[in-house]
């Protein structure tokens, strides 16, 4: 349905259709490979259609990440720390990050931003910081409440500490199957990354 001003929707039935199939395109074969028609005739509207949508390639590639970003953002508004002291929190936050980051499908939105990122500079930085940040404010808060009731000390910067927390996360669930290839069998299941990273985590900055 248009908006008030005429242009179309975001939520227009036809624009998600394109949206869905352009990211199964261009994650399996790429900017370069993928093509305009095979995708307006898999969502089943005609390429002047798409068009009509999208002005061309690049735009349809950049409403695909922004598309995807602001799906991993409806995921990450779910993630919701269970109550309890500061342990129980940093493992729930800790159980969900590692769930998002060890999903294979958001592995291969990241690759594809990184692969396109010279072309698409300004989008990659965009679906980059868009994940971290909104992430990091949900840890940075965890933090801050259990540093002002005296569950956690030592802590100089919660954005620092919120960074270290994620980094082990991201390490053994993200960056080693990203770089190794997602056949590489996992040394550890997500839950005895996250058991190790709050038992590190909670004997440096634990009451």
């Amino acid at each position: 349905m248009p908006g008030l001003s005429g242009e179309p929707s975001l939520h227009d039935p036809k624009r998600q259709a394109i949206l869905r199939y352009a990211r199964i395109a261009f994650v399996s074969e790429g900017y370069a490979g993928a093509r305009i028609e095979p995708i307006a005739r898999e969502a089943g509207v005609s390429t002047a259609t798409l068009y009509a949508l999208f002005a061309g390639k690049s735009e349809l590639f950049s409403a695909v990440i922004d598309d995807a970003a602001s799906q991993f953002s409806r995921q990450m508004a779910g993630v919701r720390a269970n109550e309890g002291d500061a342990r129980t929190q940093l493992t729930s936050f800790a159980e969900a990050y590692a769930g998002f980051m060890g999903d294979g499908f958001v592995r291969s939105i990241f690759r594809l931003v990184m692969a396109e990122r010279p072309r698409f500079q300004a989008t990659a930085i965009r679906f980059f910081e868009k994940g971290r940040t909104e992430f990091g404010a949900t840890l940075i808060g965890i933090l801050k409440d259990h540093q002002a009731r005296g569950g956690l000390t030592n802590i100089q910067k919660p954005s620092w500490a919120a960074g270290e927390l994620m980094g082990m996360i991201e390490h053994p669930v993200f960056f080693v199957p990203l770089v190794t290839g997602d056949e590489v069998r996992a040394g550890r299941t997500h839950a005895e990354v996250v058991a190790h990273v709050i038992d590190t985590f909670m004997a440096r900055y634990g009451a």
